[in-house]
């Protein structure tokens, strides 16, 4: 497995130099900002990722007012408690893409995040979660969550500002690359063989899961 400043090496050279490559690095956002974040606006997010998921994001970006309103400013108190008649409604909502599993998934993430209250909450729960366990993370949100694992809960994560990486197919191949993995990552191994991998250029380099992320990305 190469440095950390290798491989970032390897990126800068084919993005225009190091200055440029680092402007085309995005910073998670401080703890402070994560726990501030309103409960709405991760289950909004939770919504958004679940619903980009195998479609079309342009799609959901221009119909993202319809969804705000559909969904009643998805205050989870009232997703959470979404009945029948709520749901055959949104089912003949044109404001939104009418995919009923979908649909139920903010229901259910709803109360996923209610059952975190218990926890000081969501920005609290997700904004202080340690980077050197982001897998642990990962595993909370498919396990808790609804629809919320593989790449889908990693984009809400760093859509949401929290310190991630996300296993695109150029971070994937990447790590191939460096041996870390022989494929794309799914088993419990993998995953700790990426978090370890992710760890030690975390060390290597002081930067960000986030920034790391994006220079495996574009490194290829």
């Amino acid at each position: 497995m190469h440095h950390f400043d290798e491989i970032f090496g390897i990126a800068a050279g084919r993005h225009g130099g190091e200055a440029a490559l680092e402007a085309r690095l995005g910073k998670p956002k401080p703890t402070d900002e994560l726990t501030a974040i309103p409960e709405d606006r991760w289950l909004a997010t939770f919504a958004r990722s679940v619903f980009q998921a195998g479609f079309n994001w342009k799609v959901i970006e221009a119909k993202w007012d319809g969804f705000e309103a559909a969904f009643q400013g998805f205050d989870a108190g009232r997703c959470a408690m979404m009945d029948d008649e709520m749901f055959d409604d949104l089912l003949r909502d044109e404001r939104i893409v009418r995919n009923g599993t979908k649909i139920a998934s903010v229901r259910d993430n709803a109360a996923f995040l209610l059952e975190l209250r218990d926890r000081g909450g969501a920005g609290a729960v997700f904004g202080g979660w340690p980077a050197s366990d982001y897998i642990g993370l990962l595993d909370l949100l498919k396990t808790r969550g609804a629809r919320l694992g593989g790449t889908t809960g990693q984009y809400a994560m760093r859509f949401s500002g929290v310190d991630s990486f996300i296993l695109s197919k150029d971070v994937t191949a990447r790590l191939i690359a460096e041996g870390v993995i022989d494929k794309p990552p799914g088993s419990k191994s993998s995953m700790t063989a990426v978090q370890n991998a992710f760890n030690t250029w975390m060390d290597q380099s002081g930067r960000s899961l986030t920034e790391i992320s994006r220079v495996l990305a574009l490194s290829l």
